[in-house]
C-alpha cells in the first residue's frame, strides 16, 4: 500500500520536484501553505495554474518565486511528483499527464481520492497517494510533530533519515 509510512517515507526522499496542479498565489490557501513548506525544505516547486502562468503584459507568471505553467505538459523538464489540489472529479486527466509526462508519483491531496486515477497510474507503473497532505506526511514522517505531542503513529528510538 503506498499510503503506509515506508512508502511515503520513500517517495518524500525520491521525489524532489514537485508540480502542484492548483496550486495558488494567495498565501492563505492550503495549497500555498503547503507548496511554500515544501519549498522551505529542498523541494523544487514547479507551479501549475492556467490562472497565473501569463501576467497582465504578457510575461510569464510566478507563484512562490517559480515559473507558473498552464498544464503539466507545458513544463519543460522533467518532475518527480505530481501534487493534486483539484477537485476529485478533475484528478483523471491529471493523472493520464502526469503518465505522460513521465512523472513518478501522482499525489492526490486531503480529501482529494479518485480511483480511477488511483488505479491508473499504479497501472502505469507509478507510486499514487490519495487523500493525504504532503506537508503534513512530511511533517510526521521527517519534521518535529511529534515534539510538539501530535501522535504521529510512528514509534522509534532514531530519526529517519
Amino acid at each position: 500500500m503506498h499510503n503506509d509510512a515506508h512508502a511515503l517515507r520513500r517517495i518524500l526522499r525520491d521525489c524532489r520536484s514537485i508540480a502542484v496542479v492548483g496550486l495558488s498565489a494567495e498565501w492563505h490557501r492550503p495549497s500555498y501553505f503547503a507548496a511554500k513548506y515544501m519549498q522551505q525544505h529542498g523541494w523544487r516547486i514547479v507551479p501549475v495554474n492556467p490562472r497565473y502562468a501569463v501576467q497582465a503584459d504578457g510575461s510569464p507568471g510566478e507563484v512562490l518565486g517559480e515559473r507558473c505553467y498552464a498544464a503539466l505538459a507545458d513544463i519543460p523538464f522533467k518532475v518527480d511528483m505530481v501534487d493534486v489540489f483539484r477537485r476529485e472529479a478533475d484528478v483523471l486527466p491529471i493523472a493520464q499527464q502526469a503518465i505522460a509526462i513521465g512523472a513518478k508519483c501522482l499525489w492526490q491531496q486531503l480529501g482529494v481520492a479518485n480511483a480511477e486515477a488511483d488505479a491508473l497510474a499504479r497501472a502505469a507503473g507509478l507510486d499514487s497517494v490519495t487523500n493525504r497532505c504532503v506537508k503534513i506526511e512530511h511533517a510526521r514522517l521527517f519534521g518535529g510533530l511529534n515534539w510538539v505531542g501530535v501522535d504521529t503513529k510512528v514509534i522509534s528510538a532514531r530519526r529517519p533519515t
